[in-house]
């Protein structure tokens, strides 16, 4: 997402599936909106565990967790990566091929789920 995106966006995450007037979302109710929640968490740790880094959802807070238990609440999905990198001491780029490919095998497969 472009930095724009993320101005203009307010609060919500992109990814976030809540109802808005003339958008259609099939993961409009509250359970669903958990799934896809557990599901984006579930997406998160398997990419961060390289890292040595844990993802939470919490009461629509972020928890984000060393192995060593230094931990920072996050108010947006979006600051994970920016927090993950100063946690850790080294940068984390989401879109950085030689990172993407390492961690490729190790994000769930959920069979097509959009």
């Amino acid at each position: 997402m472009c930095a724009l995106c993320g101005i203009l966006g307010g609060d919500d995450h992109w990814s976030d599936a809540v109802p808005r007037a003339g958008v259609y979302t099939r993961r409009d109710g509250p359970q669903a909106r958990r799934a896809e929640a557990a599901r984006r968490a579930k997406v998160l740790n398997a990419v961060l565990a390289s890292r040595g880094l844990k993802f939470r959802d919490w009461q629509g807070q972020y928890i984000l967790q060393t192995l060593t238990g230094q931990t920072q609440v996050l108010s947006m999905i979006s600051h994970v990566w920016a927090e993950g990198g100063r946690m850790t001491g080294r940068p984390m780029d989401p879109l950085d091929p030689a990172w993407l490919a390492r961690i490729e095998d190790a994000v769930p497969d959920e069979g097509g789920a959009a």
